[in-house]
């Protein structure tokens, strides 16, 4: 039987699953600042609102606290609204009825009320965001009861996670990073979801454990190789889901390896890489070998200025830092060099400006 995948960015399989929900039920809304510009909203919206009108893909002002009030009044009257910000900053100005609002209905009402609404934020740095227009706090909203948060890495999960949420009744907090938006992958056509809530392992290993959120997958699966060629067998876990979290992949890879390195695109106070870090304290504690370790962002606001990417941001490198100390193995300085003209505010030359 043939296959039906084709090689699409993340990109491209985001503006997919739009166009296959668009297509597919007539309920959905696409709305949000610059959806509807020539450059589609990082390309994935392209076209959009040509093919399905302008009453169903849309812009919207800058006042993001009263178009969210608007859209939850839109969902609770039956029409599947996705709420994009091009920045997850610009997604805390409607905090209130997001946390407030949205997280409690279904609860409020004994389960008899939905509330099928999809808030996309796009996180990650480059081309200087700075402190104001990178930040990572993905962490907040999965602290939220009520609100489910996923963070696809791939191209195959971002559509099938982003469908999945556009047809969950509750509200759903989607968010990517952009440094992923040109990572080509495999992507079925037409319609497919891929379940909110079980973890991927992106790599198989027996001697330490990688658990990592969003971009930072790839940097882990770049770390895995690396530590192979000292005859480290690092596992990878691809997250994925926040809000509800796998912890039985999580812990069954633990018991096996015994070591744990998390990897995590924000911050380590009271982020989730001190979640991960609970759980396997609370619930593996036996299993461990050597104390866990996290790389995360430092706890600062985001650097501007690209001279100071290399302080700031956690790579590949790091990662194997912190499997060669959970191992005791000595410590080698080469891991953390930065590579000749590589550009850490950057993702790849196709990557021009913040739009």
């Amino acid at each position: 039987m043939k296959s039906s995948a084709r090689e699409l960015t993340y990109a491209e399989a985001i503006r997919d699953a739009f166009a296959v929900a668009l297509e597919r039920d007539p309920r959905v809304l696409l709305l949000g600042l610059g959806v509807p510009d020539p450059k589609g909203f990082f390309g994935t919206t392209l076209g959009l609102q040509k093919q399905f009108g302008a009453d169903r893909v849309m812009d919207m002002p800058c006042a993001e606290n009263g178009m969210t009030g608007v859209m939850l009044g839109a969902a609770l009257n039956g029409l599947r609204p996705v709420i994009n910000h091009q920045r997850l900053d610009f997604a805390l100005l409607a905090m209130d009825p997001m946390c407030t609002q949205a997280a409690k209905w279904h609860y409020m009402f004994g389960g008899a009320m939905k509330m099928p609404v999809v808030f996309r934020m796009i996180i990650g740095r480059g081309w200087g965001q700075g402190p104001q227009h990178s930040q990572c706090l993905h962490s907040w909203f999965a602290h939220i009861p009520g609100l489910k948060v996923v963070m696809p890495t791939t191209p195959h999960d971002a559509k099938g996670l982003l469908l999945a949420a556009i047809e969950d009744d509750n509200p759903v907090v989607f968010i990517e990073h952009r440094w992923l938006h040109h990572l080509k992958g495999e992507v079925p056509a037409g319609h497919y979801t891929v379940p909110i809530g079980p973890a991927r392992r992106a790599r198989a290993g027996r001697d330490v454990t990688i658990v990592a959120f969003s971009y930072m997958v790839l940097e882990a699966l770049e770390a895995a190789e690396k530590l192979a060629e000292d005859g480290i067998d690092a596992e990878v876990i691809d997250v994925r889901s926040l809000r509800p979290l796998d912890q039985s992949l999580l812990l069954a890879s633990l018991r096996k390896t015994g070591r744990l390195v998390v990897a995590d695109t924000g911050h380590s106070t009271a982020g989730m890489a001190a979640e991960i870090l609970a759980i396997a304290g609370e619930s593996a504690f036996g299993s461990l070998r050597a104390a866990p370790r996290r790389v995360c962002f430092p706890d600062c606001p985001t650097p501007t200025s690209p001279s100071l990417s290399a302080e700031y941001y956690p790579r590949a490198g790091h990662i194997v830092a912190a499997v060669r100390a959970t191992l005791q193995r000595p410590p080698n300085d080469d891991d953390l060099l930065v590579p000749a003209g590589a550009e850490l505010d950057k993702p790849n030359p196709a990557f021009t400006g913040p739009f």
